[in-house]
This record gives structure tokens, C-alpha cells and sequence, in this order.
């Protein structure tokens, strides 16, 4: 099959719907394209090596790439983000419809919205069926992270979202309740998949070790690591509350490793406080983030406490998971149902100080066999339920079903 992948985050952006993506793909013998901007994801700055102009062919790994310009942000500011999602769903439509190859099927990317709006008008000139794959449940996800609070905004993103499930031909989600929320939307059942997301396996599997500054750091602790996005969804001034709380176990020591718009301030607050049982190490390439997460004793996830990310599996939680490490899940619902079903660790209430602490002491309470077992446990799920090569087949059939409807 013929698949233009239309996404605006594409390696070397951190992505899981990437470059793994679009290489499993072409493995499994289908012809990949895929049209996306110029990466500036999560710092809002054109990476280096890159300039922002008209338009840019590349291949990566025998992937052709289409990379087409956009308004680069990713701050505080929701007037800033939307010129950024806006502008790039302008430039990929444009692009889409006069300058990608035939396709059999058009594989769509949510977040943000926009992508889908230029993936229906993509169809209507070219006539490719849509397959549109929700990471994010929007407006709920925009509100939950204090992006926008509009009531009427809110409104009317919600209003087109109908739209625009009305006109993809396929709707895949990434779990059970994301398919729920959309039949109450009344979005028909037959038009919902759910495929679990996967991890960048060939990045874990070829780790750089991890370098000599960080391991200093993480030598002789017990290091609770949360790996990612740093933003007001994750709520990470509960976890330096739970810092505080343990720092009579020297030991314990809480590793962040990433960016986002709150980091400055966390680590204010972590001098301001003087916290001293705290690392932080700024965003890696993915290449290296296996070496820090190997170092782990227990792998953190946590979110905001909020009905929508109940119905949610934050992606870093597959990534753990093949990582063969013990996680504390301090979100609750599907996250925290996979994390059970696995037998791989703790779960915990979100911006529960008590309960994440009681979590992470169990885990830490734990004969270095036991903690063992939790690891093995969760890459063993991982590798039968959640693999790429799993995955992608899921993604192929449905592909073939949209092509023949």
C-alpha cells in the first residue's frame, strides 16, 4: 500500500507515531511518505541544522520526507500555539493536495486538530480515505492543561472535532476510553479501533550509555526517574512534595529528565526550598534516554487529577514498560489498569502526596529480586501486548479496510 503519513511531529522530534512508525511500516513492505513541518517540538525553536523556508525534501532511513513551514511555538501562550497548529495545517494542505505522491490511504496525526481539517480537504481533491489517530481528546485535553478555559472556544473546537469525525473514514484510538467518550459523542462504534501505542523500541534497544556527568549523579541512590514533557499536565510540584517528604531516606533521589514550560520554575522552587534530593537533566535525544531510563529503580508517571486522563495511557508508559523496570502509576483508570494487569508495579491517586509516597515506599520496602521480577513482568507485557510490530500490523488492516470501503 501507498501511506502518506501526515503528522505534524516527525523525528527528530520526540514522537511515538514517527520515524519508528513509518520505518515498521516499509518493513512490512508498504510505500511511506509523510508530510510534516519543521521540527520545533517542545522548545518552539527551529532545531538546529534545520531553516525555516518553503518547503524541504529529506530522507531519513529511507523514509522520504515533505517538510513544509509553520508558525514555530510551543509556549504558555494559546494565541502563539494556535498560529502554530494553523499555520502548519495551511502549509500541509497546500502541500498535500499539489506536491505528495498518490496515496492509497492518509494516515492523520492528533494532536493538534488542525491536521485533520487538512487532511479532509487533502481527500476531497484527492480522493484518499482518512485514517485519523487520536492521541489527545480535544477540547477535554485543552482545558485539562489550562491551555484554554473559553467556554465558547471551547464550543467551538468541540463542533468542528464532530466534523471532523464525521469525514475521516476511520478513527483509531489508544485506548478503551477514548473509544467510549467517542460513542457518547455519537461517533458510530464501527468506526472506532483502539490500538495500544508502542515505544521507540530501536532507540531503547541502542542506548547510548549513559554519560559519565549523569551517572555520577545516579550512582549508589534509589532513583525514581520521570522521563518527559514537563508541563502543567503532569503536576510535578506534587512529586517535590513527595521529595520533601522523603528526604530523611538519603537514598531516595528523584531524577527529571526532559523539558517543558514549567521546568524553570520547578527547579526554582527546588532551590528556593533547597531540595535537596532532586536531579534534573535537560532533554536528550532519544538515542541517550535509554541509558538514564536503565539506571532507573522505579520508573514515575504521573498526571494531573482530572476525569479526562483517566480515560488515558500517557505514552512514556509504554517506553517504561519495555525498559524492564517497576512502575508507579499515579494515574488512575486504563494507565493504571495496565499497570495492574501486568503485575509491574504501584499504582497511586494523582496529586496524592500520601498515596504516591506509600506507593514509591512499597517498591523501595522490596528485596532487589522482587523489584527484579516487577521489571521482567512489565517488559514481558509489553512485548505481547504492546510491541510496534503488533501494533502496525493493526494499523495495516485497517488501512486495507478504508482502502476497499
Amino acid at each position: 500500500m501507498k501511506i502518506l503519513l501526515l503528522t505534524q511531529w516527525f523525528d527528530p522530534e520526540p514522537t511515538f507515531k514517527g520515524l519508528a512508525f513509518a520505518k515498521e511500516l516499509q518493513r512490512q513492505g508498504h510505500q511511506v511518505q509523510v508530510l510534516t513541518g519543521f521540527p520545533n517540538y517542545p522548545g518552539g525553536k527551529i532545531y538546529d541544522g534545520y531553516k525555516l523556508k518553503l518547503y524541504q525534501r529529506e530522507k531519513i532511513e529511507g523514509i522520504s520526507i515533505l517538510r513544509v513551514p509553520l508558525y514555530p511555538s510551543h509556549d504558555n501562550s494559546a494565541l502563539r500555539r494556535i498560529f502554530n497548529y494553523i499555520s502548519f495545517a495551511f502549509m500541509a494542505m497546500l502541500f498535500g493536495i499539489f506536491s505528495t505522491k498518490k496515496a492509497d490511504v492518509i494516515y492523520a496525526y492528533h494532536p493538534p486538530l488542525t491536521v485533520g481539517i487538512a487532511a479532509i480537504f487533502i481527500k476531497l481533491f484527492r480522493r484518499t480515505p482518512i485514517v485519523y489517530d487520536i492521541q489527545d481528546m480535544w477540547p477535554d485535553t485543552l482545558q485539562a492543561t489550562g491551555m484554554l478555559n473559553n467556554k465558547k472556544i471551547l464550543n467551538i473546537i468541540s463542533l468542528v472535532c464532530s466534523v471532523v469525525y464525521k469525514y475521516v473514514d476511520h478513527i483509531v484510538v489508544l485506548c478503551p476510553g477514548f473509544k467510549q467518550l467517542l460513542i457518547e459523542r455519537s461517533v458510530p462504534e464501527h468506526k472506532i479501533s483502539m490500538i495500544y501505542n508502542w515505544c521507540d523500541e530501536e532507540a531503547l534497544a541502542h542506548a547510548s550509555p549513559i554519560k559519565i556527568e549523569y551517572e555520577k549523579k545516579l550512582q549508589g541512590k534509589f532513583n525514581i526517574v520521570f522521563a518527559g514533557n514537563m508541563g502543567k499536565a503532569q503536576a510535578l510540584d506534587t512529586i517535590l512534595t513527595v521529595a520533601i517528604s522523603l528526604q530523611n531516606l538519603p537514598d531516595i533521589q528523584f531524577v527529571f529528565v526532559g523539558a517543558g514550560t514549567e521546568t524553570e520554575r520547578l527547579k526554582q522552587r527546588m532551590y528556593d526550598e533547597n531540595i535537596n534530593n532532586l536531579v534534573f537533566i535537560p532533554r536528550v535525544p532519544m538515542i541517550e534516554v535509554g541509558g538514564i531510563l536503565d539506571q532507573a529503580d522505579l520508573l514515575l508517571v504521573h498526571l494531573r487529577a482530572d476525569p479526562l486522563f483517566e480515560i488515558t495511557v500517557p505514552s512514556k508508559t509504554q517506553a517504561y514498560m519495555a525498559m524492564g523496570k517497576p512502575l508507579l502509576m499515579a494515574v488512575s483508570g486504563d494507565a493504571a489498569d495496565l499497570v495492574v494487569q501486568a503485575k509491574c508495579g504501584e499504582t497511586a491517586l494523582s496529586e496524592n502526596v500520601e498515596s504516591i509516597k506509600k506507593a514509591i515506599l512499597d517498591i523501595y520496602k522490596l528485596s532487589p529480586i522482587e523489584q527484579q521480577k516487577l521489571g521482567l513482568n512489565a517488559r514481558d507485557f509489553y512485548q505481547k501486548k504492546l510491541s510496534l510490530k503488533s501494533g502496525v500490523q493493526q494499523f495495516v488492516e485497517i488501512f486495507k479496510k478504508v482502502k476497499h470501503d
